[in-house]
């Protein structure tokens, strides 16, 4: 059967084509984001700063238990925000223990500018690195700096810290791995924000030392101080580097994503590959007729599928793989990767994806042929005479139950807050409206056909009245045509215009909310007490020190952190309008908060209620709330009091200084910020425009995946419609022996995509009204969304230019070719 298979492909030549294209550009998907989603699994950090320490304790993660409805508990994980820190008190005890050699604590740094992490100079002897030149520092004021900062021994380098920038001699400099300042132990403790805190303790033992037993104790004091040991190979997960959040990024990303894409591949590649089956009804029956056995039918389809899949495997893979290293260049580029995270090649990656194709190829070419294989060989010929009956009363309570739950589903999908929760709640309810829409199509479409019967007589008596008995007659066979351009349309006029509205909103909010005429600005950060000298000058009415953070909040299915800002409450109505909805900004402090409205919806708080949630640090707070706000994407879901995250964050400097000020005091503010090197003052319009740029940088990810979706969706419309314009051989070379004319059956086949494109726009338009505008509503407010007009031109022209070209040229072709030549074959 397979030399049979492999004859019958090379003369279905244009069939072959079209599945191997979907199969190919599937392999290819799946491979690509295989391959990063495997990198990230499999990425193992090594350590750098504690490559000498057999233990180390750190507090990296926060977790949470909760009941689900079943009565099961379940624990939610994610890595604290901020980066946890441990009692610096937990050294002596370690220290106390026998078999301990050495033991140290991290006073972890942040360094605003140049960009650098700094550590207490104890760590440096666990790095295992040697000085390059010059020697140990011994004061305060001086550092050994990484080779990457560019300063060599005896140079002056000013590094800026909680917004306060100080010079310091380099005493020596060393090949640290990364940007690392390590500051004497007296002066990373006085510089560091979170006093009596450490970022990590490293741990040595003694040789002779029972290391079970010591592991065991120092498991068992970290585990009451609530942090976490790590050994071996973990011990790079203790420290926080650049490679860990692009590690998290991409298995997010691919979590969030992988699944849809592949269950796009897995839509696309069973319709395109079902309709060639189903095209193929009359070969298959003649088989059956002259006494072929269904398992040699069967085994004949699975032979071209395994073929098809195979091929298209052998090109797709590699290029899946190129594919990956471009992604990863531009990651690279971007800065959502480092330029050393290791890229795997592939192993899990491509089997899977070749694995999942062909099996998917297998399955819709065993079901889409299940009824051919299945009938008496002398019922054959006859059954596949005339048009199968319409669908029945299962797929039609099916596709009814299907509808239901994707206009239902919005109520449990848009828990997750943020721009991917968002879209990914916004793919699966694309997703249950499209597999509707599939079950439901042959009733659409004859419910449809009905309707623009009279419409097309009229337009054309002969060509119009075809069309329209076609429509009426063929509507199972088009049911696939018709979700394919559903499909596409749906994708295009949905995802794609979500990322759109998501950035949109974030700076029409800051911008409306942005009551503050100016902006002060660092790339260092500015220092706490900056406003409060800001506030002092000439002609300035109030300034809001702004620092942006995280905190963690439960969440549907379980919990995740959300974007928040730290504020000084006392001028907060003055440079800010939050737009508040209910209760008041005037009562932010230290034991309060303030939420965004979609935050406050998904975790069920009002005002009054009691707020239990975790700082960027891990360190669990109990708030009471006092105002719901409707700016939560311009300002962050979470509006908390610059004292509530004293000493819980990496730092202590404002990100910026929102100033309302009168006309007279901008040569205050030119003289303030000349006092302090590095300081911009910024128009509040500036701000908004560089916000966009940044959301724009940041949203580029989002786009990229969601480009494929809506690519692979019109690569799926467009293969389905050629094999469907290619099927059609036998029939326009009849209509011609009867005596129609050319140009007759090109404006039939004109009316009958009219009819079948008008319809496929007006159910895929809706479906993307109801999904881009439910989502947008939850997520920004929002009742309508916005659409740009060139982008709304863009999805329906290309949709239908894609269907136009995909059917007339194919028909074009095949009526240049006698008919008499095509009336004996089906392809």
């Amino acid at each position: 059967m397979t030399a049979l298979a492999a004859r019958l492909l090379r003369h279905r030549a244009g069939p072959a084509a079209a599945t191997l294209l979907a199969l190919l550009a599937g392999v290819m998907i799946l491979v690509a984001m295989g391959t990063l989603v495997e990198s990230g699994l499999r990425f193992r950090p090594e350590p750098r700063v504690w490559v000498g320490a057999d233990l180390v304790v750190a507090d990296r993660t926060v977790s949470h238990t909760s009941r689900e409805f079943d009565g099961e508990m379940t624990t939610s994980t994610v890595a604290l925000p901020e980066g946890g820190t441990v009692d610096a008190a937990l050294v002596d005890q370690i220290r106390r223990l026998p078999g301990v050699a050495a033991v140290t604590g991290d006073d972890r740094v942040v360094i605003g500018a140049p960009a650098a992490v700094g550590h207490s100079w104890g760590t440096y002897a666990f790095t295992g690195r040697p000085i390059t030149s010059g020697v140990v520092p011994r004061a305060d004021d001086e550092v050994l700096a990484d080779s990457r900062l560019g300063a060599a021994p005896g140079n002056r380098l000013d590094l800026t810290v909680g917004g306060v920038t100080r010079s310091y001699l380099v005493s020596a400099v060393a090949d640290t791995g990364a940007a690392d300042v390590f500051f004497t132990d007296a002066q990373a403790a006085r510089l560091s924000a979170r006093p009596g805190r450490l970022d990590a303790i490293g741990v040595r033992m003694a040789a002779d030392a029972d290391r079970g037993a010591v592991a065991d104790e120092v498991r068992r004091m970290a585990s009451a101080a609530g942090a976490s040991t790590y050994a071996g190979g973990d011990r790079g997960q203790a420290e926080q580097s650049a490679n860990l959040a692009a590690q998290s990024m991409l298995v997010t990303a691919g979590s969030a994503f992988g699944g849809y894409v592949i269950l796009l591949i897995v839509f696309v590649v069973a319709g395109t590959i079902g309709l060639s089956v189903r095209h193929r009804r009359r070969d298959l029956a003649l088989l059956r007729a002259v006494a072929a056995t269904p398992g040699q039918i069967r085994r004949m389809l699975i032979a071209e599928a395994a073929l098809l899949g195979l091929v298209g495997s052998a090109i797709g893979a590699p290029a899946g793989l190129l594919a990956a290293r471009w992604v990863r260049g531009e990651l690279v580029g971007r800065g959502f990767v480092p330029a050393d995270f290791p890229m795997t090649g592939g192993l899990l990656a491509v089997p899977a994806a070749v694995g999942t194709t062909v099996l998917v190829a297998v399955l819709a070419t065993l079901i889409a042929g299940r009824r051919v294989a299945g009938i008496k060989p002398v019922e054959a010929l006859g059954e596949i005479a005339v048009e199968p009956r319409g669908s029945g009363r299962v797929r039609l309570v099916a596709g009814v139950l299907t509808l239901a739950g994707a206009v239902t589903s919005g109520a449990f999908t848009l828990s997750g807050s943020g721009a991917t929760g968002a879209l990914a709640a916004a793919v699966g309810m694309l997703y249950l409206f499209v597999i509707a829409v599939a079950l439901l199509a042959p009733r659409l479409n004859a419910y449809a056909a009905r309707l623009l019967t009279p419409a097309l007589s009229r337009i054309s008596p002969v060509s119009g009245y075809l069309a329209a008995a076609n429509l009426r007659a063929n509507a199972q066979g088009m049911a696939t045509v018709l979700t394919a351009l559903v499909l596409s349309i749906g994708f295009g006029g949905s995802v794609w215009f979500l990322q759109t509205n998501l950035e949109r909103q974030t700076v029409e909010q800051s911008r409306a909310g942005t009551v503050a005429e100016r902006v002060l600005a660092a790339p260092g950060g500015l220092a706490p007490e900056a406003a409060r000298e800001v506030r002092e000058l000439a002609g300035v009415r109030a300034a809001t020190g702004v620092r942006r953070t995280q905190v963690v909040v439960r969440s549907f299915d379980g919990i995740e952190p959300v974007a928040a800002q730290a504020v000084d409450p006392d001028q907060i109505t003055s440079t800010m309008d939050l737009d508040v909805r209910e209760g008041s900004l005037t009562e932010l402090r230290a034991d309060t908060v303030a939420l965004s409205a979609t935050q406050a919806s998904a975790s069920g708080w009002r005002v009054g209620d009691t707020a239990r949630l975790w700082l960027g640090d891990g360190t669990p707070a109990e708030l009471r709330v006092i105002a719901v706000y409707g700016r939560g994407l311009g300002f962050g879901d979470v509006t908390l009091a610059a004292q509530t995250v004293a000493g819980h964050t990496d730092g202590v400097a404002d990100d910026e200084i929102l100033v309302r000020a009168d006309g007279d005091a901008d040569a205050a503010l030119a003289d303030w910020s000349a006092r302090h090197p590095g300081s911009a003052v910024l128009d509040a319009a500036t701000r908004t425009r560089l916000i966009g740029g940044d959301l724009a940088l940041g949203a580029w990810l989002n786009r990229l995946l969601i480009g494929v979706l809506v690519g692979y969706a019109a690569l799926a419309a467009a293969t389905t419609m050629v094999l469907a314009a290619l099927a059609r051989r036998r029939e326009l070379a009849l209509l011609q022996l009867v005596g129609l004319t050319r140009r007759q059956i090109r404006r039939m086949v004109h009316a009958e995509q009219a009819g079948l494109l008008g319809v496929a726009v007006l159910v895929g338009a809706t479906i993307a009204a109801l999904t881009l505008g439910a989502i947008v509503n939850a997520v920004t407010g929002s009742p309508i969304p916005y659409v740009p007009p060139l982008g709304g031109v863009a999805v329906l022209g290309g949709a239908t230019l894609l269907a136009l070209a995909t059917t007339v040229l194919p028909v074009r072709r095949l009526l240049r070719v006698p008919p008499v030549d095509n009336i004996g074959t089906r392809e």
